[in-house]
This record gives structure tokens, sequence and C-alpha cells, in this order.
């Protein structure tokens, strides 16, 4: 089992514990125990952990220091300058030769010629260690005194993300969510604690690594050496939403582990045919769009979710952060079975001194036509802006007003509905 940290004390070599990890959506928090029995400490980390680093970040916990060196130290191969290696050409038996320089791998022949080797063409009498071509990164502290300490450092290799699938049917529906832990590195990770957090929350470092290629999915039912952990919430911590897991966990190199997370009861659901659109005096048409509107009994971390209707997929977006009991509506496309007519007549205006409409109403008309074989409810919401709005005789907030229709379309029936807008941009 990899570690994610090899530790090396001057006076002699320690091991290190089972790490902790604090997983954030963009980026995670590695904490490791170390102790020092001397006045140094030399942590050594593989160019795979420093690739996904964000600088600046790595510290020393509960032990002061007097300075830290961070320095590249040369790759496996290194170690063989001077030695025998054997060198195979072609379709010829592998030959020993000596290798001169690992850096571009220069090698001399029995002949005394030097040229330059692949890799893949070499083979050794001690077995590689993996990425041998990779150089590795130390830390050297310089302690006043000797004692336990944690290293910690933030990594934007290891993320998590919540999936959510909604699966609707006559019956009603039901919301269950995946977590989604992800490790964009080969190292493998042994994790003693794990907190999950979801929200928003920015660090400097620049833009995430480019996602490593995986090679494949662990889900906990493929874990079968240990027991699958369980998510259990742990209450708000500053307006972000946090979780931790039950046990100990490995977390594979280059792998995303899927756990069940949340299973939320539905306090709210409905299906309709919607439209969201800004006003205009110009008459329009085309189709309303599938929407989705439900509430939930505790609060969602922002993720994907995927809508299942009658078991087949009908559609995925994304939703964001949302507290518990709060509305959460999306649409998943155009419902080509709901079609609108929008027309609109100019009832009235009024002119200023100078000639220039200042007050204008408006009588705005929607009639709605549906294919289905069942009635669907049909829901427009018009954006109107203005110096001062008046909807069906109700003055609204100054500058913009929602106009809004709900409508039951029969089905392969028609419904039409109108409501009127007063735009008044006058001084008075």
């Amino acid at each position: 089992m990899n570690r994610i940290l090899t530790l090396a004390l001057v006076a002699a070599l320690g091991s290190a514990s089972a790490a902790d990890l604090r997983i954030y959506p963009s980026f995670s928090e590695v904490r490791e125990p170390v102790r020092a029995t001397g006045n140094t400490l030399s942590v050594t980390l593989p160019e795979a952990a420093w690739a996904g680093l964000i600088p600046g970040t790595l510290d020393l916990e509960g032990l002061a220091f007097s300075s830290a060196v961070q320095r590249q130290e040369a790759n496996w191969l290194a170690s063989l300058e001077g030695k025998t290696v054997f060198l195979k050409r072609g379709e010829e038996a592998a030959q020993p030769v000596t290798l001169i320089r690992a850096r571009d791998l220069l090698v001399r022949d029995a002949q005394g010629r030097y040229l330059t080797a692949r890799y893949e063409d070499l083979s050794f009498d001690v077995p590689p260690p993996v990425n041998p071509l990779s150089p590795v990164q130390t830390l050297t502290f310089t302690l006043p005194q000797p004692g336990a300490a944690t290293l910690s450092y933030l990594t934007r290799a290891v993320t998590w993300a919540p999936r959510y699938t909604l699966k609707a049917g006559t019956g009603g529906a039901q919301l269950s969510a995946l977590a989604d832990i992800r490790n964009g590195t080969d190292l493998a990770y042994d994790v003693k604690n794990t907190e999950l957090y979801a929200g928003d929350v920015e660090v400097q470092g620049g833009p995430p690594p480019a996602p490593a290629a995986l090679e494949g999915r662990v889900t906990s039912t493929a874990a079968a050496d240990f027991a699958a952990p369980k998510i259990n919430p742990q209450g708000e911590l500053r307006g972000l939403y946090r979780y931790a897991l039950s046990t100990p966990f490995t977390l594979p190199a280059s792998s995303v582990v899927t756990l069940p997370f949340l299973a939320p009861k539905l306090t709210q659901f409905e299906r309709y045919a919607g439209l969201n659109t800004y006003f205009t005096p110009q008459n329009t048409s085309g189709t309303l769009s599938r929407f989705y509107r439900l509430k939930a009994d505790e609060r969602l971390p922002g993720g994907a979710i995927t809508v299942r209707e009658e078991g087949r997929i009908v559609g995925q977006t994304t939703i964001s952060e949302t507290a518990k009991g709060v509305e959460i509506e999306f649409s998943l496309g155009s419902d080509p079975d709901v079609r609108y007519t929008r027309a609109v007549q100019t009832v009235s205006s009024e002119r200023n001194a100078q000639g220039n409409v200042v007050k204008t109403t408006y009588r705005v008309t929607y009639a709605f036509e549906s294919s289905k074989d069942r009635a669907v409810r049909a829901e427009v919401t018009e954006i109107v802006g203005g110096r001062r709005v008046i909807i069906d005789a109700a003055p609204a907030r100054q500058n913009q007003a929602q106009a809004e229709l709900r409508v039951d379309v029969p089905a392969g029936g028609k419904a039409t509905r109108s409501f009127t807008v007063v735009v008044d941009n006058s001084n008075s």
C-alpha cells in the first residue's frame, strides 16, 4: 500500500501514520502527523504530490521551525549511474551497458561507444519503483527542538462532488445522492479521518491542473478489504456544509471512490411546461420547456442531477447549493408537445409635450395548445422593465416587475390567458 508521504528523519528512518483528508469541491487539505527525534525533519514527497500542490500551503503545525528548505532530488535512475544496466536493441539479446547519465539516459557499451537509450529498452537487476524517471521533492525543516507536529498542505489533485438522481413516476418522486471522491494522482491515500465540505471556498494558487486519466471507478461495493464508510452530516460551518466518513478508507491512485450520500425526502414535487422570458411588444410564438420544481427536507450541496421518468433518463442538469426547504427549479429542454402563441395589443399610449411616448398600456394574450394525452400545467413568467410598472392593476416594485400566468391545458386541447401591463416612464 502506497503512503502519501515518505518521511525520513535525519537520526533514523520513521514511518508515517495514516493521513487525514479535508476534501473540498476544488481542492483538499492533507494532514499527516509527524515526529522529529532531532533538530532536523526531512519530508520527501513524490513528484506526483507536488504536481497538484498549491504553492505556499505547506505548513508544520504544532512545532516551531527556524527555516524550511525545499529542493528537487534526483530520480531513481541517478542511483544507478556508473553501474551496469541492460540494453536491448532490435532483435538482439539485451547487452550489458554502463549508465553514464540518468538525466538523458546516456549509456556506454562494451566497445566504449556512447549512445542515448530509451527507457523502455532498458532492464535492470533490481525492480524499479513506480515512476522511476520522476524526481522527488524534499522539504527540510530546521527545528529548535524535537517533538510531534502535523504536516499539512493543500492539493488540487483530490476533490469531491455530489451527484443526484431524481426518480419520478405516476406515484411521486424520490431524490437520492452519491458522493464521488476523486484522486487525480498516481498516489494511493490511506485515510484515517475524512471530512467533506460543500460550499463556495476560494483558495489562491491558480487554476486546478488538467484532470488525470482515471484507470477506473471504485465503488463502495468493490472494496472487499474494509467496511464501506458511511457519510454522516456534521452540521454547518460558517456557511459550509460539513460531512464526515464514519470509518478509515483507502483512496486508490488515479481513481474515483463513490459512496452513498444523501436520501432526502421531497416535501414538494411538480412537473410543468414553462417559459421564462422578458417582456417585448412584439408578437412571439414557440414551445414551452420541461420544468421541475421541488423542495427537500435537508440542505443539498450543489451538483449534477439526473432525472429519470419511469426508469428512463429524460435529462441532466446541475443544481446550486440549496438550504433546507428552499425551492429548486430547473429545466431539461424544450417540450415540442406544448406550444404557445403570444399576441400583444397596444391598448393606449400617452405622450409628453415633446411628443415622446411616456406611458403605454399593453394587453398580452397567451394561447396554449397541447398534443399530449394528459393535462399539463403551463406556467409563464415575464420580466417587465420600466420606471413604474403596473400589471393587472397591481403596482409592482420600481424598475422591474414580474407577470405570471398559470393555466392547466387539457389533453389534446387549448387554453388562453391574458394580462395587462402598464409601463410608465414619465417623470410625474
